[in-house]
């Protein structure tokens, strides 16, 4: 059984309650799991379940409540697939009344027979000369709040609040938002995970199909950069997903989980699990959110301390899973009589301490020296650098970092760390961190707690992409290997 099998045969599965649970219980015996759940007929008794459901006139009773209402709704472009990359999407405001008035054009093009949904991935929506779109199937309400104790003044649909009911088991919370989701037409979420726990209900329609992932799943799903727009949501085409590009995912599927909600069900999703919504034409739910007891306990001066101790346990677990791998020996570097260890892995892959700075190019020293004076440099900046033996080495051959393309989407002149990394090219970073994490590990140390800036990891994150891309199978062993054993060196 692969790596990946193995972690996904001992994935928690989702658990089902037909009965509403207690505050107590879903405190002590549900929410630390972090394992979803759903709760069948939770809402029903809800004033919004009865007067909300458009077969009964619903419609026409949000149209009467809250009409006047504007509310910012989301327009795509690739719709009846809704990203939350804002370069897919973009907010547009409109009365809530003008929705509602979408929501029963659609109700009746479905009685005439028309698929409103194939017709939406045939259009680009514009605007009329009316102020409303052509194409109102590709206006999705998306998180419309009805309550927010962060933002008060932006709660659009406020006068809604009476209508929802807080679920008996969440009274002891701090609910920081409510939100309203509602679609015309037949839609998807793209996949993403949210900050906080949440709790899914639907007041009407139907949720065709919720698929669940959860935080171990993320280098399967492909996220998008940390510092980038969306960086909650993956970049996969999961119906047509580009193999070649995005190899991991084709293990996406041994983690996900699939659950049908209906009406007056709702789904507890803990925070970090990505998850993926179709919905049925015409569906309308409410969401819940709220801190999660680690993440409201979590003081910021804590931040490094954790660091430390998540990185120190993922190194940890990535050597226990390399070491017992039965075609790994020990040996001595190339039949001499050094104590230090060579490792054999399957393919023949020779993997050895980076000791030798001499092996490097110039330009990876050059690099190399540049990045541990910089660092020095923003750690003590009234202390001259200490002689290393990077700094002693001669640098020869012309500095081509000029003539390197920047990004458009960083302004790096201010930033000489992260305009170093980028003029690197992918493998001579990798070789000039693995030479860092040898030579030189408290300063490492020091460059990803206390120097890299938000644009410096947006750059790394970029370079270690294109990494994966470029090396092969056994030589992204070696390099996982390799790092996990040096990142040890520096006591994580």
């Amino acid at each position: 059984m692969s790596l990946s099998s193995s972690s996904a045969a001992s994935l928690q599965r989702m658990r089902m309650f037909d009965k509403i649970p207690s505050a107590e219980e879903f405190i002590s015996e549900i929410e630390p799991l972090n394992v979803p759940a759903v709760f069948s007929g939770c809402i029903k008794n809800w004033k919004a379940f009865s007067q909300w459901n458009p077969s009964n006139g619903g419609l026409d009773y949000l149209q009467e409540k809250a009409g006047s209402s504007t509310v910012e709704a989301m327009l795509s472009q690739q719709a009846p697939v809704f990203y939350g990359d804002i370069r897919s999407h973009e907010r547009v405001s409109l009365p809530f009344s003008t929705f509602i008035g979408y929501c029963k054009d659609n109700l009746c093009d479905r009685c005439d027979g028309e698929d409103s949904f194939l017709e939406s991935k045939k259009h680009t929506p514009t605007e009329s000369h009316t102020g409303q779109f052509e194409f109102p199937e590709q206006i999705y309400l998306a998180q419309v709040p009805i309550l927010n104790i962060e933002c008060t003044e932006k709660v659009q649909l406020e006068c809604l609040r009476e209508d929802v009911e807080m679920p008996p088991f969440l009274e002891s919370k701090t609910i920081s938002s409510i939100n309203l989701w509602m679609n015309s037409a037949q839609s998807r979420s793209s996949t993403h995970y949210d900050p906080h726990h949440n709790l899914l209900c639907i007041v009407s329609g139907c949720k065709q199909a919720v698929v669940l992932w959860p935080p171990s799943a993320c280098p399967f799903l492909y996220p998008r950069p940390i510092y980038g727009e969306a960086s909650n949501h993956s970049t996969l085409d999961l119906d047509e997903p580009n193999f070649c590009a995005h190899p991991r995912a084709e293990h996406s599927d041994e983690y996900s989980q699939k659950i049908i909600l209906h009406g007056g069900d709702a789904l507890f999703i803990p925070e970090g699990w990505y998850h993926q919504v179709d919905s049925e034409t015409l569906t309308i739910a409410v969401n819940f959110w709220w801190r999660s007891d680690m993440m409201s306990g979590l003081s910021d001066h804590m931040d490094s301390y954790y660091l430390r101790r998540i990185l120190r346990r993922l190194i940890d677990k990535e050597m226990n899973q390399l070491l017992h791998l039965p075609s790994l020996v020990d040996d001595k570097i190339d039949g001499n009589q050094s104590d230090q260890p060579k490792t054999r892995v399957p393919g023949g892959v020779q993997l050895r301490q980076m000791s030798v700075l001499h092996e490097m190019d110039q330009l990876a020293v050059s690099a190399l020296q540049k990045l541990v004076s910089l660092v020095h440099e923003r750690v003590n900046p009234n202390q001259p650098v200490n002689s290393t033996p990077a700094n002693n080495l001669a640098v020869e051959g012309k500095d081509e970092s000029n003539e390197i393309m920047k990004p458009d989407l960083f302004n790096l002149k201010d930033d000489p760390v992260a305009l170093l990394l980028w003029t690197l090219q992918p493998l001579a970073l990798r070789c000039v961190l693995l030479a860092m994490a040898h030579n030189f590990p408290r300063t490492l140390e020091a460059l990803i707690l206390l120097v890299l800036s938000p644009v410096g990891a947006e750059v790394l994150t970029r370079k270690f992409e294109e990494m994966d891309q470029l090396i092969g199978e056994e030589d992204r062993f070696s390099m996982v290997f390799s790092t996990t054993r040096l990142l040890q060196w520096m006591h994580f």
